[in-house]
């Protein structure tokens, strides 16, 4: 079982394929196996690798609140491209994820030759709301299990999925009842329910040199403000929204979400990204 030391924790990583190597990073309710369809397609022409959060079996669960923050998934993604002595890579995320991803871009931006920031930003526009469903779910799996849980796969972002596909769907529900609840409860509370909102991020992100592609659904209302928020801010950065698409675009649409990331590594690697106001005088691109 690959296991890399990172920061006094195992996490459990796999990796398919050769070349350059491209990183994903888990949603919340999802884990390495949430990456299935990118890795099959992507490990054609990368190094492709997916890997468990601290939390999430086969993971080390520490059980301490404290070791669980947003910028611990961020030095733990660094830490396991450290151990495989990757100095760069495509880093890519949905969810919470994507919001270690785009927190990676904006800490270790030397590292990331480009970002995929997707289904990134719940929390932020009703960010008390929020907070409170965090707290109250999180002492919820500490006192049921995963059972607690059990509505969460069937919300208003995530019926998409179970109507466009009902045995992925299925797969997606039952990998979420076999995490473990200490781990995702200190997840829940310690990195969505304290990490910065993507707006706390705006002059940071305005800052950021890498290149990005934002992408959501389009009925992943939580989302939506905070994606058009970033392509905003991001200098380098595109937005792609995925029709009739809740939050888990990875799956609900794998060929149109690969096909798009391609596209946009593709740009990158042959230097066609474009910056925000590049152009001539008349405004138009050159």
């Amino acid at each position: 079982m690959p296991l890399a030391p990172v920061n006094g924790i195992n996490l459990y990583y796999e990796e398919h394929g050769e070349g350059f190597p491209l990183i994903w990073s888990h949603e919340f309710a999802g884990d390495y196996r949430s990456w299935k369809p990118q890795v099959n397609f992507f490990s054609r022409r990368y190094r492709v690798i997916a890997y468990n959060a601290r939390g999430y079996p086969p993971s080390d669960v520490p059980e301490c609140i404290d070791d669980y923050t947003q910028q611990q998934s961020v030095d733990d993604l660094k830490g396991l491209l450290d151990h495989l002595g990757i100095d760069c890579a495509h880093v890519g995320g949905l969810s919470m994820g994507g919001n270690v991803a785009i927190n990676f871009g904006l800490t270790y931006p030397r590292t990331a030759r480009s970002l995929i920031v997707a289904g990134t930003g719940a929390g932020s526009t009703d960010t008390e709301a929020f907070r409170k469903n965090v707290s109250q779910r999180a002492g919820d799996m500490r006192a049921r299990g995963m059972e607690a849980m059990d509505d969460y796969s069937s919300s208003q972002t995530r019926v998409q999925l179970r109507r466009k596909d009902p045995l992925g769907y299925e797969e997606f529900r039952r990998g979420l009842m076999e995490h473990s609840p200490l781990g995702s409860a200190l997840t829940f509370s310690g990195v969505q329910g304290r990490r910065p909102t993507i707006f706390a991020l705006e002059d940071r992100m305005k800052a950021l040199d890498v290149p990005t592609l934002i992408m959501t659904g389009d009925e992943d209302e939580p989302c939506i403000e905070t994606s058009i928020f970033m392509k905003r801010c991001i200098p380098k950065s595109g937005l792609a929204m995925i029709p009739q698409s809740g939050h888990a675009i990875n799956l609900e649409e794998p060929d149109l979400f690969n096909r798009i990331v391609l596209d946009f590594l593709t740009a990158v690697e042959q230097g066609a990204w474009a910056t925000q106001g590049d152009g001539d005088e008349s405004g138009n691109l050159v």
